[in-house]
């Protein structure tokens, strides 16, 4: 990839994190394409099939993958209607889980790119860590990695699919209202 691309993909990452920090989540809705899944798998602690921790009795039933599948259970499956709709609920003051709001400090690093499926898509992956406070003693540490698909619509990038894993396997938040 030439060094300006990187940099346009970075520019375009940091801006949707301030955006998102600043709660400017009509502007962030507009950064997404009308077909976007936003998606976060459930992840689980498996134990490598040569462990000595554990007995598998049967070996065909071992399951090495810590992350459900696609149409597996998920933390959050969501298109651009049911996003829509989240941020359209925090414009009532109905959001019970965000009164009072959050606040967020998005941070994105580790940045690297791959050429997507056709010229006008992009492979992302980076790695984040989301800080989040809320009332007066919620803090809560979201730290993982996202796979995007970025399309250029109309001369601008949109993120057309993020997928969000998360390094915990449990999580200690109260909800999950935030966007990543």
């Amino acid at each position: 990839m030439r060094d300006e691309t990187i940099r346009e993909i970075e520019q375009f990452l940091y801006r949707e994190a301030r955006l998102l920090d600043d709660r400017k989540f009509h502007e962030w809705l507009e950064l997404l394409t009308d077909d976007i899944r936003y998606w976060m798998p459930v992840r689980s602690n498996r134990y490598p099939v040569i462990s000595k921790a554990i007995s598998i009795l049967d070996g065909s039933r071992y399951e090495e993958d810590e992350l459900s599948k696609e149409g597996e259970l998920a933390i959050m499956d969501e298109d651009k209607d049911s996003l829509t709709r989240r941020v359209q609920r925090l414009d009532t003051g109905m959001a019970w889980a965000e009164d009072p709001p959050s606040r967020t400090r998005h941070f994105v690093s580790n940045v690297q790119l791959e050429p997507g499926a056709n010229d006008s898509e992009l492979n992302v992956y980076s790695n984040f860590i989301m800080y989040r406070t809320r009332a007066e003693t919620e803090v809560d540490f979201y730290v993982g990695c996202r796979e995007d698909v970025l399309r250029k619509v109309g001369g601008q990038w949109k993120v057309a699919y993020r997928k969000i894993v998360l390094d915990q396997t449990v999580l200690l938040a109260k909800n999950v209202s935030n966007f990543f």
